[in-house]
C-alpha cells in the first residue's frame, strides 16, 4: 500500500490540475482500488467553477420518500392547452428511476407540486420528479393547489431594515417550534447571532425564547386580519446582542 501511495502521489504531481477528455478516460480506466484512493477521488469533485457552468448546480435535494405515479395525463379527453405544463430550459438526467429525464425544449406536463423546489411531471410517456430550476412554467397549477404559504420577516442590522417573504409549506394555522423557526431564519439570512421577535399591540418588539413564547405570538395574532397564503404573525429578526430595539423606558 505504501507503493500505491507513492504511485498515486507521483500521478497527481505529474497530472495537470485540469483534466481533458483523454486524461479523464485514462483515469477512469484505472483499477477500482486505485480510484478509491482519497487523492485520486479529489479529481471527481465539482469545483465552484464547474458549478457555475452546468445545470447540475441548480439541482436541489429531492424529497427522500417520494413514490412516482404510474398515471399519465395523456388519456382520452386530455386538453393539452389547459393542462399545467413547463418547458425544459436545460437537459436533465435523473440520479435514480424516481427522477424524470428530459432534453432542453421538451414540454413536460405537470402532475403535482412536491415542494417549492421539485415538481412531478410526464414527458414521452415517462413520469418522474425533477427540479423546478430546470424548467420554465408555461401554465401553473390552479392557485388553490399550491401548498406554499409565506412568512413575512423584517430583518434589522445597524441602520438597515429589510423585508423578506419566505416560502414555507406549513399550514397557516400551525404553530411552529422555536428551534425550527430559529434554524430557518439563520439559514435564510446567513447569520447565527440573531434573535427572533414579534410586535405587540403597542408596536414594541417582544423577544421569542421558547415554544411557549411562539404559542403566545400565534394566539395573539389569531384575531387579526390576514391575507391568503400569508401567515398572520410576522417575525422581526434583530442582532442577538442588540437590546436597543426594545422599549425599556419606564
Amino acid at each position: 500500500m505504501e507503493q500505491l501511495g507513492c504511485d498515486v502521489e507521483s500521478f497527481l504531481l505529474t497530472t495537470p490540475p485540469v483534466l481533458h477528455a483523454p486524461q479523464t478516460q485514462h483515469l477512469l480506466s484505472l483499477p477500482i482500488w486505485v480510484l478509491m484512493d482519497e487523492d485520486v477521488r479529489i479529481f471527481f469533485y465539482q469545483s465552484s467553477y464547474d458549478a457555475e457552468q452546468v445545470p447540475q448546480a441548480l439541482r436541489r435535494l429531492r424529497p427522500r420518500t417520494r413514490k412516482v405515479k404510474s398515471t399519465s395525463p395523456q388519456g382520452a379527453g386530455f386538453d393539452r392547452m389547459a393542462a399545467p405544463r413547463a418547458e425544459a430550459l436545460f437537459d436533465f438526467t435523473g440520479n435514480s428511476k424516481l427522477e424524470l429525464n428530459f432534453k432542453v425544449g421538451d414540454v413536460i406536463f405537470l402532475l403535482s407540486r412536491i415542494n417549492k423546489d421539485w415538481l412531478e411531471g410526464t414527458v414521452r410517456g415517462t413520469t418522474g420528479i425533477f427540479p423546478v430550476s430546470f424548467v420554465k412554467i408555461l401554465k401553473d397549477f390552479p392557485e388553490e393547489e399550491d401548498p406554499t404559504n409565506w412568512l413575512r420577516c423584517y430583518y434589522y442590522e445597524d441602520t438597515i431594515s429589510t423585508i423578506k417573504d419566505i416560502a414555507v409549506e406549513e399550514d397557516l394555522k400551525s404553530t411552529p417550534l422555536f428551534k425550527d423557526l430559529l434554524e430557518l431564519m439563520r439559514r435564510e439570512f446567513q447569520k447565527e447571532d440573531i434573535a427572533l421577535n414579534y410586535q405587540d399591540a403597542e408596536g414594541d418588539l417582544v423577544r421569542l425564547l421558547s415554544d411557549e413564547d411562539v404559542r403566545l405570538m400565534v394566539k395573539w395574532t389569531q384575531g387579526l386580519p390576514s391575507q391568503k397564503h400569508l401567515f398572520p404573525w410576522k417575525l422581526h429578526i434583530t442582532q442577538e446582542d442588540n437590546y436597543k430595539v426594545y422599549n425599556t423606558a419606564p
